[in-house]
């Protein structure tokens, strides 16, 4: 057993056993629109649920040069954003939109992704998504970084509407093999949803 110590290496180097342990993550494709609205979209992995009464979900965006990004800083603004399940039928197409564009740049214009009014917050959706969330911003928390700038913004969202392909939907339940969903690993690469097996709880 190797035992690493992170205050005695690298960022990036730290970085890079955070993303090759903690495997696989799901993907949050996230669309949010600015005070002027342009609409932004882009892909993140440090994504997950954090309680089920209310919904919540949790987004972090990671900060650039100690700047928040587009995603951080219009949720903020508008108090809104939609989350999409990534899945096979159009990875390809959110992966397009990791590309780093001026603000006043729509990444959704790089793809063929159409988009959809949303039912109760002022962001649009994508409709090729299988599963999107409506979400209103509950908070937004820099966290972590050195000395001044944080290191990331924590968007804590609760959902006020979800929309689910009628396929997927099955006695109040998602059928995961019908979604596809897609998942982030290290580097460029990414997994599928590979085999399924259950094991019964404890009491």
């Amino acid at each position: 057993m190797i035992s690493i110590d992170p205050e005695n290496q690298s960022e990036h180097d730290t970085y890079k056993l955070l993303i090759g342990s903690i495997i696989p993550r799901p993907i949050a494709f996230v669309t949010t629109r600015s005070l002027d609205g342009v609409v932004n979209a882009a892909p993140f992995s440090y994504f997950n649920i954090i309680a089920a009464n209310p919904p919540l979900l949790s987004v972090s965006v990671q900060r650039k040069n100690g700047e928040p990004k587009d995603t951080a800083r219009n949720a903020l603004d508008i108090g809104a954003f939609v989350v999409h399940i990534s899945d096979e039928s159009y990875i390809e197409a959110i992966n397009v939109t990791a590309a780093s564009l001026p603000p006043d740049e729509s990444e959704i214009d790089l793809t063929g992704l159409q988009l959809i009014e949303s039912d109760k917050v002022q962001v649009p959706g994508v409709a090729e998504a299988k599963i999107r969330m409506e979400c209103v911003l509950e908070r937004s928390i820099p966290l972590g970084g050195v000395v001044t700038a944080p290191a990331c913004d924590l968007l804590i969202g609760r959902v006020v509407r979800f929309h689910v392909a009628r396929e997927l939907y099955r006695d109040g339940k998602i059928d995961p093999e019908l979604l596809r969903p897609v998942s982030r690993l290290a580097g460029n690469s990414y997994s599928r949803l590979g085999e399924i097996f259950s094991l019964e709880r404890p009491e």
